[in-house]
């Protein structure tokens, strides 16, 4: 007797439609997986058997062919367990005829029959969606990332064999409710923890408001890694679609916990500069997300950039410029998103105390290049704000004098930034949302130079050797300048800020 269920395997962050067909036929009994399975697929034929002797079931001894179709596609993962479990029973007449027909099942099996929760649920739900199946089941560990996709019909149950049983009846499945409510961070995280620090409070908040890539410069204690930590207290909600992009992600990686929660704000990943370039970018066999990858729509904080290796540092460049990572190995490639806010810190020097007045820095002038020489010119580049971030007054750290703004007013005004860019998307096709995302040409629509300021650009470009990329980068921090202030055109000012942001090719240095 032959039998089919259907379900999926994973390829990066996208969904690829799998049939299970089981056929039963006289011989001596054994189960034989074909269609390119991986060893964790081989042995699921182990886990099935226990899982169906202990729900009641009974196989019959005969030789049983189980097809992973199309089969030129490797699969791997435990997600096939319960499908295969169900074709098997099907095709030796367990369960309800049609209970499974347009239905598709993922789910790993414990020996007892239970259902385990595995990656990609949601992944496997929105292809069930885009499918137009009449439901998904999974394991009830994976029910709430499912849920985020809105109004897709969602089954789940403890044991294989309340799945058998209650497959083919109607309440069995409750719609997907979509992503919950946003969320804002603790309010133990704000950016009103922070002393002094004017210009790089001011920095953080146009970082946030257009997109942009940030470097903060500084001794040692100054504050650096506070600042960057409270970033993700500034940026606006996730949108329904940024939340599930976030949480495809985090569900192929396994990283969602327990409760399988969608990603609902902002990520922040920050690695530690021992990371491997396949743990900073993705990859693997199979490939899996990196960190620039689990950081999408958020923040990726980098500690101490130059002790990061060079080939991990310069491995950033394409999906800083394109907002992807493309995973190529034998026989397979992934594409994961990578739309992410860089954030780094670094000290001014090996010893850290070069621009410090309070204590003299040790290093020669020799030490200082070298140590500055490990980020590549190309990288820093790619980095739109370049701020210092000097020591703070004993008498700011002790909280004397008037309170600092705090993370809620800054983010009203991050917003409305955001919305002012989203609106002149909307009018002018073509343009990005996001400052910075900006091409060339959208730039030329909505950064025409104000007066004076070709003359403010060349003078900087014979100074200080700006790239044309660095020039095209200056324009858009200038045009999230003008948006923060709420200016239809970006003035002399604008440009004047952005610029001072992208001269900071040396700090205060004693040495």
């Amino acid at each position: 007797m032959l039998a089919s269920v259907v379900t999926v395997a994973l390829c990066g962050v996208e969904a690829r439609i799998v049939t299970v067909e089981a056929d039963i036929t006289p011989g001596l009994p054994h189960i034989q997986i074909v269609g390119l399975p991986d060893p964790s697929v081989r042995e699921s034929k182990e886990r099935v058997q226990a899982a169906i002797r202990n729900s009641g079931y009974e196989l019959p001894p005969r030789r049983v062919t189980l097809n992973l179709a199309p089969a030129e596609m490797p699969k791997e993962g435990s997600r096939f367990d319960l499908p295969i479990a169900l074709a098997l029973l099907a095709a030796s007449g367990h369960g309800e005829p049609g209970a499974l027909d347009g239905v598709l099942f993922v789910g790993e099996l414990s020996l007892e029959g239970r259902l385990r929760p595995v990656r990609g649920a949601l992944v496997a739900a929105l292809a069930a969606r885009d499918r137009r199946a009449r439901g998904i089941v999974v394991p009830p560990g994976n029910v709430a990332e499912a849920a985020s996709v809105e109004g897709l019909p969602i089954g789940s149950a403890e044991t294989l064999r309340d799945v058998v049983e209650r497959a083919g009846q109607a309440d069995f499945f409750r719609p997907g409710t979509g992503p919950a409510p946003e969320r804002h961070a603790s309010p133990d995280v704000d950016l009103s923890d922070v002393r002094g620090q004017g210009a790089a409070r001011r920095a953080l908040e146009i970082a946030a408001a257009g997109g942009h890539n940030l470097l903060l410069v500084g001794p040692p204690g100054a504050g650096k890694t506070m600042l960057a930590r409270r970033l993700p207290t500034l940026l606006p909600p996730l949108t329904k679609t940024a939340t599930l992009e976030a949480t495809m992600i985090h569900s192929v990686a396994g990283t969602l916990g327990l409760e399988g929660r969608p990603v609902l704000q902002s990520p922040f990943r920050a690695p530690h500069h021992t990371v491997s370039d396949v743990g900073l970018v993705g990859g693997g066999n199979p490939p899996r997300p990196g960190e620039v990858s689990l950081a999408h729509r958020g923040v990726l904080f980098l500690d101490e950039l130059p002790e990061f290796r060079r080939s991990s540092l310069e491995a950033l460049r394409q999906p800083i410029e394109e907002g992807r990572i493309v995973v190529v190995r034998a026989g397979r490639s992934a594409t994961f998103p990578a739309r992410f806010q860089l954030v780094a810190s670094m000290n001014p020097c090996p010893c850290g105390s070069a621009g410090d007045p309070r204590h003299p820095c040790r290093c020669t002038s020799a030490e200082i290049r070298r140590y500055r020489a490990r980020l590549s010119g190309p990288l820093l580049d790619r980095i739109d704000l370049h701020v210092w971030v000097g020591p703070v007054e004993i008498e700011r750290l002790t909280g004397d004098g008037a309170p600092e703004e705090g993370s809620a007013p800054v983010r009203a005004r991050v917003i409305a930034s955001r919305e002012r860019q989203a609106e002149r998307a909307t009018l002018r096709p073509g343009i990005a949302s996001r400052n910075a995302e900006l091409s060339g040409r959208a730039l030329v629509r909505t950064c025409a130079l104000p007066p004076g300021g070709r003359r403010l650009l060349a003078g900087a470009l014979r100074r200080r050797g700006l790239s044309a990329r660095a020039v095209h980068r200056v324009l858009r921090v200038a045009r999230t300048i003008a948006d923060l202030e709420g200016e239809e055109r970006v003035g002399l000012p604008h440009l004047a800020e952005a610029l001072r942001y992208r001269l900071l090719t040396e700090v205060p240095s004693e040495a």
